[in-house]
């Protein structure tokens, strides 16, 4: 346990200036009960944030989450922590009114919520709320069944929802968890959606606008494929294939009743599970489209899913006297369609299951297996096939989802971590000791952010503090990662040895370590060890420790894939692997025919050393971002709602640190400018141009204003968690004010040159008309002179006279009116006082006339381009049965003439036009009291969205038919009346 909390003794603090040393006692904040604005000491379950708490025990912080959880509070926080408990069942807290509520929100004002991570963390990333624009990182721990996943959706959620743009990719983001889980999610003992897979997306920003995505996947237990214990279950897409294709899509991918299948034990539950299952089914159909993943890319990876159902049902019978190894009869219906599914030769496929062949000297030597061996080979067959699959989904996601950007424009990202949770089964293998090991590493990321980082701050600055004790988990870290006697690269030792087995590892392990606190060797004739971990110890089964960590596949096996023709499967082998263990599509490996057949010629790194590299690059991005932690709790083992396990929930708190962490929030300063940092960011509250980015600055800003509480050091500041909030609220006056001030200058500066203007056009037509008035008086004088010559009058013809401009009637008396300006046009360029000079009109800028003809010329070219894409691409598609279109389909007119046939429809009344501008559609809707238009944005992989919706559809007519029943959202209005054309429309 820890060292009770000790005082800290600052320099000065709160406004009083901060400079020299004080005698201890003097902090304001730290230990001495402290609390952020707003927070008062109230009993411990009604408090939301437990770094307020009078009363600091084990005791009063369990008392308090267990109250907040009965009244279905489930979020607290730790200062600026957030922890989070399952509540095992739907809670009204997410829906789109609350994400709009908790949308730049003032801190404190509203519950604790996941959604108040992802708004700082996005304001954060903005440099908006007093920080410096910088990348973020959500990091989401806990065990498995804590609810991580669950987490990481809501967080996306409510991130797409504050950066909506005019596009389809917030959309396509949020399908990609749906699909992922599909195929990296399984049930367990502890969680029916356990995440299988570790995964960290990033999402990269340009301003405030999402502008791609990249996804990493870390360590696929891949061995679920083909072996999970009583209880659990394969793969969900598995299961949500055969409740989700129609009968003649299983035929066409050979699929018989699921009962058959070894690799799923013939688990396939009630009718109610086999009807959700359909329905997820659609749901991954519908993110493979949103996402963009082409139809043969589909149709090809089922194929090769279903390939690695049929193949884990060949078995074999033990080898004849000649040594040779036959399969079973029952077996070779299921050989065949393996075969079929995977587009190779039948006795190809059976030649890399029962045999191996290498080339000695020239001379090709075939050896065949034991039945143990080609059980083996059949069974690594499967999971590389399927681990391929995943990690090509992963990559197809990066490509499609990759921003598309000029390289030199800056992208801020913001990360979030969703990884397995800790995890202690009766039976622990080698997966369960890599992800044990990943929430080690996630462990020390936060002790090293909260604790270590902080404490080695207050020491640097001399100030006087006694050190808050931790649970350090270093120790456990160096006997797992340590080089070249931590347990890894022991294994990778024993996996390069041929005659190494797992006895031998485990001896070695036990001679390695003797003596390690941490580490316990297995009692009894048990082929195993134990290790004491940060959250208790766990033993662990060695058999097929070497095996997994070799990961081997025969290179015949990758040959015969090379030349299937299915192309995916091709492209899969083709591909190659890089160190951290991502399938690489677009990068060909490298053929080796001499290496070794026990190891795939393209993987040279054993599976522990790919996922060792894996953890070290995803710790490089972290600690390079500004972290957020969310602690996710499971309160009950039996995953009823309403139910908390104290003991369970105690030993959770006690391994996460909670009380530790509670402490330091409390008494700590978790925010620490530097001087520079401080005065550069908050100079304008001082309002004077030139501040010096020292020490005095900083003094002199924080006396300006009400902040107390902070310290001041040698080279920084420290500052309570809640005091950057008050400080933004400070700037944020301040640049309230500056719009002000602005607006009201640039409303002077137009007023006065409105003003000049219109008294230098007025003396312009004044002028102009004593100049008429001039030339009028000097022609009659002229007439006058040529009368008094002429003796007798002379009849001269008659001439049309010019119009003169027509006048505006005005009532007599009236006094001149003041000029009215007029709108600008597109078209014509004319000062907004033509009507007061010229009442006819606008006069045109010389030179328009030819600019709007060549935009007459592309607007010609756009129309003739689109309406070419639609004869070309689309008109089969849309075309009835009949040979005629929709009637709801208007062919390519404007929106002003949309708008007009619906002016007197009923209220749903729509119809679907060609766009004029670009390749795609417009959907116009009759809505309450105005016309709403959608775009209808044509995917590349021919799939119809419409913008901001969540489904794809194959067809024009099923996107008109799904929305006839399902309403547009936001408004969620749904289809009634198709316009019917006025005439026929020509293409």
């Amino acid at each position: 346990m820890a060292a009770p909390p000790h005082r800290a003794a600052p320099g000065r603090s709160g406004g009083s200036g901060g400079e020299g040393r004080a005698e201890p006692g003097r902090l304001r904040g730290a230990g001495s009960g402290m609390m952020p604005p707003g927070e008062l000491q109230q009993p411990a379950g009604s408090m939301g944030n437990l770094a307020a708490l009078a009363e600091l025990d084990e005791a009063s912080l369990l008392q308090g989450l267990r109250e907040r959880f009965l009244r279905q509070q489930v979020y607290t926080d730790v200062g600026d922590i957030l922890i989070a408990l399952n509540p095992f069942q739907p809670l009204q807290l997410y829906g789109r009114e609350v994400s709009e509520q908790y949308r730049c929100h003032d801190e404190g004002s509203l519950p604790p919520h996941i959604f108040a991570v992802a708004d700082r963390a996005y304001h954060a990333m903005l440099g908006r709320r007093g920080a410096r624009p910088q990348s973020q990182c959500i990091v989401i721990s806990g065990e498995s069944g804590a609810g991580k996943t669950e987490s990481t959706k809501l967080l996306l959620q409510h991130i797409m929802n504050l950066c909506k743009g005019n596009s389809q990719l917030e959309q396509q983001i949020l399908q990609v968890n749906p699909l992922l889980e599909a195929f990296g999610n399984a049930q367990t003992v502890m969680n029916d959606n356990s995440s299988r897979f570790g995964k960290y997306i990033q999402l990269r920003f340009q301003n405030n606008t999402v502008r791609g995505a990249k996804l990493s996947e870390y360590l696929l237990e891949k061995s679920r494929v083909v072996q999970h214990d009583t209880g659990e279950r394969n793969f969900h897409i598995f299961y949500y294939m055969f409740a989700g294709l129609s009968s003649e899509e299983k035929e066409m991918y050979g699929l018989l009743d699921p009962s058959l299948y070894r690799y799923i034990s013939g688990q396939f539950g009630t009718e109610d599970v086999a009807r959700r299952w359909k329905q997820k089914y659609q749901e991954v159909c519908n993110a493979l489209d949103m996402v963009g993943f082409q139809e043969q890319e589909q149709v090809d990876m089922q194929a090769i899913l279903a390939g690695v159902l049929s193949l884990g049902n060949v078995t074999f019978e033990p080898p004849e006297s000649n040594g040779s190894l036959k399969m079973s009869e029952a077996s070779r219906g299921w050989l065949k369609a393996a075969a079929g599914q995977f587009g190779v030769q039948e006795d190809e496929l059976l030649k890399c299951l029962i045999c191996t062949m290498s080339v000695t000297r020239g001379e090709q030597i075939q050896r065949f297996h034991t039945q143990q061996q080609a059980e083996d080979a059949r069974d690594s067959i499967a999971k590389v096939a399927y681990g391929r699959v995943f990690g090509w989904i992963v990559s197809k996601i990066n490509e499609l989802l990759a921003e598309n950007v000029d390289p030199e424009v800056e992208l801020r990202e913001i990360g979030i971590l969703d990884i397995f949770g800790f995890e202690n089964f009766a039976v622990n293998r080698f997966e369960q000791l890599c992800i044990n090991l990943a929430n080690e590493q996630l462990q020390h990321f936060f002790n090293h952010h909260i604790f270590q980082l902080e404490q080695a701050a207050y020491r640097a600055e001399e100030l006087s503090w006694e050190t808050i004790t931790f649970n350090n988990n270093e120790p456990i870290l160096n006997l797992l990662l340590a080089k070249p006697l931590g347990l890894l690269s022991l294994l990778d030792e024993q996996s390069a040895f041929p005659q190494a087995t797992d006895k031998t590892f485990v001896d070695k392990l036990n001679s390695s370590f003797k003596g390690n606190l941490h580490f316990q060797p297995a009692r009894g004739r048990v082929l195993g060890f134990s290790i004491i971990h940060y959250a208790g110890k766990v033993q662990y089964t060695a058999d097929g420790f070497l095996e997994k960590n070799r990961d081997t596949l025969p290179a015949n096996v990758r040959g015969l894939f090379i030349n299937s023709i299915t192309p995916l499967l091709s492209m899969l082998f083709t591909a190659t692997i890089s160190r951290t263990g991502t399938l690489m599509p677009h990068v060909k490996a490298k053929i080796v025919p001499e290496a070794d057949n026990k190891f795939n010629s393209t993987r040279k790194q054993s599976a522990g050393a790919q996922f060792r590299h894996s953890l070290m690059v995803l710790m490089e991005r972290m600690y390079s971002a500004n972290p957020h932690f969310v602690r996710c709790i499971k309160p009950n083992s039996q995953k009823e709602p309403g139910v908390v396990d104290n003991q369970m929930l105690l030993q959770q708190l006690r391994y996460n640190g909670l009380l530790e962490t509670i402490r330091i929030r409390r008494d700590g300063f978790s925010w620490r400018p530097s001087f520079e940092e401080f005065a550069e960011r908050y100079g304008i509250l001082l309002v004077k141009p030139d501040v010096s980015l020292n020490k005095e600055s900083c003094l002199k800003i924080l006396q300006s204003t009400d902040v107390t509480g902070w310290i001041c050091g040698k080279s920084r500041l420290f500052f309570k968690y809640w005091h950057q909030e008050q400080l933004a609220k400070y700037v944020e006056r301040l640049e309230r004010a500056a719009v002000v001030i602005q607006k009201v200058f640039r409303g002077f500066r137009c007023r006065k040159s409105y003003l000049e203007l219109v008294a230098e056009l007025r003396a312009q037509a004044q002028r102009q008309q004593e100049e008429a008035e001039r030339e009028r008086s000097r022609q009659q004088a002229m007439e006058a002179e040529a009368q008094k010559r002429i003796s007798l009058p002379i009849p001269l013809p008659r001439k049309r006279l010019p119009r003169p401009y027509p006048r505006p009637q005005t009532v007599p008396d009236m006094p001149p009116q003041p000029p009215v300006p007029r709108p600008r046009s597109k078209l014509t360029e004319f000062t907004p006082f033509d009507n007061f000079l010229h009442p006819t009109g606008p006069r045109p800028v010389p030179g328009t006339e030819e600019q709007t003809g060549e935009e007459a010329k592309m607007r010609q070219l756009k129309r003739g381009a689109t309406l070419r894409w639609f004869r070309e691409t689309q008109a089969q598609k849309v075309m009835q049965d009949d040979g005629a279109f929709p009637s709801w389909l208007h062919g390519m007119i404007s929106r002003r003439e949309a708008e007009n046939l619906l002016i007197d429809k009923p209220l749903g009344c729509f119809l679907v036009r060609i766009s004029q501008s670009r390749p795609g559609y417009t959907l116009t809707y009759r809505g309450e009291g105005r016309c709403r238009h959608y775009m209808i944005e044509m995917q590349p992989n021919t799939r119809y969205v419409i913008l901001g919706e969540d489904r794809a559809h194959t067809s024009l007519t099923e996107l008109v038919q799904y929305h006839q029943t399902v309403g547009i959202q936001p408004f969620m209005e749904k289809l009634t009346v198709p316009c019917g054309q006025q005439r026929e429309f020509g293409l």
